[in-house]
């Protein structure tokens, strides 16, 4: 079958044109082909594989195009890349891989294109599109790649536990992308992560985050997190989110499942956020129910203190899988901490002091922490459904009103240290704490406005219970 429509773009002319040159095979393969046969937007990066030195191809292309592009060579690794019209292009020399017990580091030998079809971890992503001059555009497909397109099949070219073992992050990569494209995962192919879990112990942290952030980036990232689950990845990867899947029963008390809520608020926030840190703090939200569970014989289950603990957690799960640790970390955290505030507004009358005080622990992340909120209602009682989200317009529309009003988002006292410092004749003490937390108090409660005339008239009251006295 010819795909000569799918070459459309020069690049691929230029490409066959160096190749011919220089008296080599080339090939389009994987994510560019895969891509193209399901029709799927363009991911504007494509790779070259080349029957010969992937480096030389790239550096005859570069000379053939109008602008000379800068060449990025990788010597042990054999590839090579250039951009072009924002395409990332990346060649390589076809080859066969052998891997060592603890390294997903390759050697490497120089190969056939149907070694280097194997090597690729799924059939779907073995396809290929000839760019030589006698077949130009013809697709080779030695394992039948198409028809597992057409069934929606992940299934690796070769036996799946040679497949995963060899490389331990195509098991992360298989359930990424039935999560992407709503795939099913062969039987075989799926008992042999099973069977291979362990070793995903030999990624690093940031390969295996990588995939979680693309799993959590799809519509449904529940898909990807049960096969996580269910192979038994997510217990090494993740085990703060499977200790969450164990129900007790005590004396007829029961709790929910927080594992499969925590799934459903995922999905519930993804039409609402594109921002995948929003996404891990949904992910998150409930981690620290399992530490701090108990039974109470009045009460039933409880969780008390779980948000301040799971926003502990975060930090320690941020350095364990070495994802950043700077505002993203920060912000997950916060909205993990923060997380059953407004729920706790919604449920009970909503007075202006509590919005000011959720406006002002949330800062400019108050609405992304409504979002969580809104995605934490996971009730099938429709009354109840109801209920929530009501009220979580009366807040939205109540932090609205008060930020018009009392401008605490980001609150600034209107009233320095320094200036209290002058007013008094006072050193660096905790007198001047006193008076510029009593100031912030009187503001979050309402008892004075958010201006400099009130703050002034109140420092001046409070100071005289403390024995101050204003320096004439």
């Amino acid at each position: 079958m010819n795909y000569k429509t799918a070459l459309k773009n020069n690049i691929f002319e230029i490409i066959s044109k160096a190749s011919q040159e220089l008296k080599l095979e080339s090939y389009v393969i994987g994510g560019f082909v895969r891509d193209y046969l399901l029709q799927r937007n363009f991911k504007k990066d494509i790779d070259i594989v080349a029957i010969g030195s992937g480096i030389d191809l790239a550096l005859k292309v570069s000379e053939l195009l109008p602008n000379k592009p800068k060449v990025q060579v990788f010597k042990n690794y054999g590839t090579a890349m250039l951009r072009y019209k924002e395409i990332d292009i990346e060649f390589v020399g076809a080859r066969k891989e052998s891997y060592a017990e603890h390294s997903r580091n390759p050697v490497v030998e120089n190969g056939t294109l149907e070694d280097d079809q194997n090597r690729r971890d799924f059939t779907i992503n073995a396809l290929a599109f000839s760019l030589n001059n006698e077949n130009y555009g013809d697709l080779v497909d030695p394992f039948d790649g198409l028809t597992d397109l057409e069934n929606k099949i992940l299934r690796t070219p070769l036996s799946p536990d040679i497949t995963y073992s060899d490389d331990p992050l195509r098991m992360m990569r298989a359930i990424r992308f039935a999560t992407q494209l709503n795939f099913t995962i062969e039987a075989n192919s799926l008992e042999a992560i099973e069977r291979n879990k362990d070793r995903i112990k030999i990624i690093s942290g940031e390969r295996i985050v990588d995939e979680l952030n693309k799993i959590l980036e799809t519509p449904k990232p529940s898909i990807g997190f049960l096969h996580l689950y269910k192979t038994g990845l997510l217990d090494i990867i993740l085990p703060e989110l499977t200790a969450l899947n164990n129900v007790e029963e005590i004396e007829g008390h029961t709790h929910k499942n927080n594992f499969y809520h925590t799934l459903e608020v995922v999905d519930n926030i993804c039409p609402n956020t594109d921002d995948v840190w929003l996404r891990w703090a949904a992910l998150l939200h409930d981690i620290g129910k399992a530490p701090t569970k108990r039974f109470n014989k009045k009460q039933g289950w409880t969780f008390h203190g779980h948000e301040f603990l799971g926003g502990k957690m975060v930090k320690k799960i941020f350095e364990r899988l070495h994802m950043p640790l700077n505002q993203k970390m920060k912000f997950v955290a916060k909205m993990v901490m923060l997380s059953s505030r407004p729920i706790v507004l919604s449920e009970d009358i909503v007075t202006d002091s509590a919005v000011r005080r959720l406006v002002f622990d949330a800062g400019e992340d108050v609405d992304n922490l409504m979002t969580l909120c809104e995605a934490d209602i996971t009730t099938k009682n429709p009354a109840k459904f109801k209920k929530y989200h009501n009220n979580f317009d009366i807040v939205r529309r109540k932090i609205i009103e008060v930020e018009e009003r009392d401008h605490v988002r980001n609150f600034q006292p209107p009233i320095s240290g320094e200036e209290i410092m002058q007013l008094f004749d006072l050193k660096p003490s905790r007198e001047i704490g006193i008076l510029k937390e009593s100031v912030k108090e009187a503001i979050l409660e309402g008892e004075i406005p958010n201006d400099y005339e009130a703050a002034y008239a109140f420092v001046l009251r409070q100071a005289e219970k403390l024995g101050l006295k204003k320096v004439v």
